[in-house]
Parts: structure tokens; C-alpha cells; sequence
């Protein structure tokens, strides 16, 4: 699974500086506020996206509103090639909500 994050990681540093931030339970990337965080497991990698509105996608295994613009989807990774356009555009348009540009300063 180490791969499949370093995917991940790879794509976000793509988009800017990232603070990874490894926590007992999970490891979460942080701009203004975490956006993203990971759970690696034996065989996969679960992991959710904070973005600014509800997205659908059958990749989705749970979404969660914490209010109008902070709603959490929860996805999982079972490999590096999991890594795809998709997922890309999840972490991109979540990278902007943690640099809280969904806010409209």
C-alpha cells in the first residue's frame, strides 16, 4: 500500500506544498486544513476527500455533509493504477478546499 500512497502523494505535491501530517490513526494532508486523510490497511487504502459540494461516483463508499461547503467522501485504493483521472480530480478540487479558495475571500 505504500505504493498506492505515494501515488497519491506524488499528485498532490503536483498541485503545491502539502503538510503530511501522520497521526495515530490516519495520515492527513494539510494546507490551510486537512483535506484529505488515509488509512492504510493490508490489502488497500481507505481514504476520503473534503470538498466544497456533494460529488457522486459509484467509486464513492460513503459521503458525509458537515455543512454546505465541507462534505467528506470516503473511497478506497486498492493499487497504484486506482490512482487515476478521476481520483486526480477528486484530490485537486480537494487541495483547493484546503486551501479554502471554496470560501470566496
Amino acid at each position: 500500500m505504500r505504493a498506492t500512497f505515494d501515488a497519491v502523494l506524488d499528485v498532490v505535491r503536483s498541485l503545491g506544498p502539502v503538510e503530511v501530517l501522520p497521526e495515530r490513526s490516519r495520515i492527513a494532508l494539510h494546507r490551510r486544513m486537512s483535506f484529505a486523510a488515509f488509512v492504510p490497511r493490508r490489502r488497500w487504502l481507505d481514504g476520503h476527500v473534503v470538498l466544497a459540494g456533494r460529488l457522486d461516483s459509484p467509486r464513492f463508499r460513503k459521503v458525509e455533509v458537515y455543512s454546505p461547503r465541507n462534505v467528506l467522501h470516503a473511497f478506497r485504493l486498492a493499487s497504484p493504477d486506482d490512482v487515476d483521472a478521476e481520483v486526480v480530480a477528486w484530490l485537486a478540487a480537494a487541495y483547493r478546499v484546503g486551501e479554502q479558495r471554496h470560501l470566496g475571500r
